[in-house]
């Protein structure tokens, strides 16, 4: 996601400067990280099991962490890698190989999620923080580390007004988040690439870094996987998701994980239609107690309803509404 060559942190190509075995752990841990909280997102996106893993807190923070780590280390490598004065070759076949990439994403989530597909996510972040952040690399340490706490706290008095027009919303200024199923706008996300290139600058990192991180055969895997990051970024979402989609079309979805989806979507979209929420609610609630009463759940969540069925369903559905009376 990250280390986009092997001369990433080395200070460009041909570069003799030693790689940091520590910096390249710390990103395959970060890799092992991100494949487990796409692993269960799919999970749950596919209905195999009921947690609403956007939506549950503790996924939510794992899923920031991540984000957050693989940008500190893209600072630190920026600093790293131009330690004294810009390499702009290297820096400029870097940033087209993760801008590149980032397009590569947006087109494939355009196809497959046309409604929530990512338009600004984690490589997007990387590539225009990268640009706004290579200066900082010749500046000193301080600099970018004020301008972290900047941004940082730009959120908390920066919003809405003309930050909302959808031409900004990359910005992250808005009133509203979008829909997209990985949002890392640069306010405030931009924030820990300068916070790297600080860190970076102090050179602590080449002082504590130890050689003997890669000593073990898991110190090994990590730092093969830090240094792939980008390449796996790219192949393990595609590869989880087909083979739990093949999987699904065998055993079918988990019934009280669907059960758990249409009971939080349902009172959605009535407020959409306008009606109240508690009215919603309540009306969704007697909805599926009538369903289970005519015997035509499980049949309504494995999406097998007869059309005798389905009209059933909307007379269900139609008596609920008016037996929940409020202002629509």
């Amino acid at each position: 996601m990250v280390s986009l060559s092997n001369a990433a942190l080395e200070g460009g190509a041909g570069s003799s400067r030693p790689r940091l075995p520590a910096i390249d752990a710390a990103r395959g841990l970060a890799v092992a990280a991100m494949v487990v909280y796409h692993f269960a997102w799919d999970l749950s996106e596919l209905r195999f099991v009921a947690t609403e893993v956007t939506a549950e807190p503790g996924w939510r923070l794992f899923a920031r962490a991540i984000a957050a780590s693989f940008l500190l280390l893209s600072g630190i490598g920026l600093a790293l890698a131009h330690s004294g004065r810009i390499r702009w070759r290297a820096f400029l076949r870097r940033l087209a190989t993760v801008a590149g990439a980032a397009l590569l994403i947006t087109a494939a989530t355009l196809f497959a999620f046309p409604q929530s597909y990512i338009f600004f996510g984690i490589l997007h972040a990387i590539a225009v923080s990268s640009l706004l952040a290579i200066p900082l690399t010749q500046a000193p340490a301080w600099v970018p580390a004020v301008l972290a706490l900047l941004v940082a706290a730009a959120p908390l008095f920066l919003s809405g007004g003309v930050f909302d027009l959808p031409p900004l919303a990359f910005l992250g200024l808005a009133g509203r988040e979008p829909i997209t199923n990985d949002w890392v706008p640069l306010f405030p996300w931009a924030a820990f690439v300068f916070a790297g290139i600080a860190i970076g600058k102090t050179r602590l990192l080449q002082r504590v870094g130890s050689p003997q991180v890669d000593a073990t055969s898991a110190g090994r895997v990590l730092c093969w996987a830090g240094r792939h990051s980008l390449v796996i970024y790219l192949l393990h979402q595609p590869i989880l998701f087909g083979a739990l989609y093949g999987l699904l079309q065998l055993t079918g979805p988990n019934l009280a994980a669907v059960a758990t989806r249409v009971e939080r979507s349902c009172p959605v979209s009535y407020v959409q239609a306008g009606i109240p929420e508690d009215r919603a609610r309540k009306t969704c609630s007697c909805t599926v107690d009538g369903m289970k009463e005519a015997g035509i759940w499980t049949d309504f969540l494995r999406e097998r309803l007869s059309a005798e069925q389905g009209r059933e369903v909307t007379s269900i559905a139609r008596a609920c509404l008016a037996r929940n009376p409020g202002a629509d």
